[in-house]
């Protein structure tokens, strides 16, 4: 027994019993259950075996030295974080993002001290001075390329553009260009460039859809739809290219490719408040006021702060003249958005047809509260005073519309009635 408490690490291994004992091993890897215990003399040999195998296999392990040991440490660094992004097993979003070189960036730099160092004890002491010099030229070259490096990163078009340089045959970089761009208004450097990734790859479906969108601005109709087909025939499931091409075709008069258009964009988009928004739209032009509702609350519905479906929704139900719906929906807009003058103009004006003057002017002035310089809240606010008999409010009301838009026809016209109506009294 007491033979038993020996240092089993420390222990002489005769050669027949490690190989008995190490087929045990092997079994006890692939085996848990009763058996295997069993077949040891009890649970010290378990635990013998363990404590002369483990040694035995750490000296199979570490054969390396620790110049190789260190070496391949590098390499990993330098290989295993890139090849993720490295296209070689699938294709990447991106061109050349310096976050994906972070850790080979590390690798990098070991191998560089495990290459000095080895170059130190090959060459010796003589050559230290050399090596040092060298080091320091380096580092001095490498910090100089960095503040280069640092000053493309100024903006997104520096960034974009020293891209170009690198690789100027890559449709991305013209994309990323051409998107700045369009961004900051340069819509002709824009079309250029769009027109550049699509040169290279002509699959590039979402330059298509941009491009489309900037030639639909300048009126060139034609071109963008022919521009729209072509990335729905590359991606079937483009959803904001089919709505897109449904705006260029309502804009054509095209309105049964129209409404296919946007069904198809909602299709592929189950959640597309946008595309909801213009397809109201869309209904509202051929007079199908209830269609239009419908789609539009589905806009709000998806995203309640749909501020262009929620007045679009208020004044398409007050020029029908149902007025109470009208003010309903008006009400239940502003509790998402309280604080959106045009929600409110939009119910003042939808009071004052209703006769309800004291809680319409409410509204006005809060309207012009939240944005004063509107010129037309003024201008409403005079005819409600104007209809209230409440004439010099309305003529306070109009001039101050004149004043901030001189050539302002109706509050000119208006001004001169109520003159007219001030004479006569």
């Amino acid at each position: 027994m007491v033979s038993r408490a020996r240092d089993l690490s420390s222990e002489s291994l005769d050669p027949a019993l490690f190989e008995f004992k190490l087929r045990i091993f092997i079994r006890l890897l692939g085996r848990t259950d009763t058996t295997v215990v069993k077949s040891c003399e009890s649970v010290r040999d378990l635990i013998e075996i363990k404590c002369l195998f483990i040694p035995h296999m750490l000296k199979v392990t570490f054969v390396f030295s620790d110049f190789e040991l260190l070496l391949c440490l590098s390499l990993a660094f330098i290989l295993v974080p890139f090849l993720p992004a490295s296209n070689l097993f699938f294709r990447v979003g991106f061109v050349v993002a310096e976050r994906v070189l972070y850790l080979p960036s590390m690798g990098f730099c070991m191998l560089i001290v495990i290459g000095l160092k080895q170059l130190t004890v090959l060459l010796g002491q003589n050559y230290q001075m050399g090596i040092q010099c060298s080091v320091i030229l380096l580092l001095a070259v490498f910090g100089v390329r960095c503040i280069q490096r640092s000053a493309d990163w100024k903006s997104e078009a520096t960034l974009f553009r020293s891209g170009l340089k690198v690789c100027p045959l890559n449709a991305k970089v013209h994309y990323n260009i051409a998107k700045n761009a369009a961004d900051n208004g340069d819509r002709e450097t824009a079309i250029r460039g769009y027109q550049e990734a699509i040169r290279l790859n002509p699959l590039y479906d979402q330059a298509m859809n941009n491009l489309a969108n900037i030639l639909k601005d300048q009126g060139k109709l034609i071109e963008a739809e022919e521009l729209l087909f072509s990335a729905i025939k590359i991606r079937s499931d483009f959803a904001a290219a089919w709505m897109n091409l449904g705006i260029v075709q309502s804009s054509l008069k095209k309105m049964d490719g129209a409404e296919r258009s946007y069904l198809m964009a909602i299709h592929y988009r189950k959640r597309y408040p946008d595309c909801y928004y213009n397809l109201g739209n869309l209904y509202l032009e051929l007079k199908q006021y209830d269609d239009a509702y419908r789609a539009w609350r589905n806009a709000t519905a998806l995203q309640p702060t749909h501020l262009v479906a929620w007045n679009n929704m208020v004044i398409m139900l007050d020029s029908i003249g149902d007025l109470d719906k009208a003010e309903s929906v008006a009400r239940e807009a502003l509790q998402y958005l309280p604080s959106e003058a045009s929600l409110h103009f939009n119910l003042a004006n939808t009071l004052g047809k209703a006769g309800k003057y004291k809680e319409s002017e409410k509204h006005f002035l809060r309207a012009i509260q939240l944005n004063g310089r509107n010129p037309t809240y003024h201008t409403n606010l005079g005819v409600l005073y104007h209809r209230w008999k409440k004439y010099h409010l309305a003529e306070d009301s109009y001039k101050r519309a004149i004043e901030l838009k001189p050539d302002m026809k109706s509050a000119s016209d208006n001004l001169r009635l109520l003159h007219k109506t001030l004479e006569r009294i």
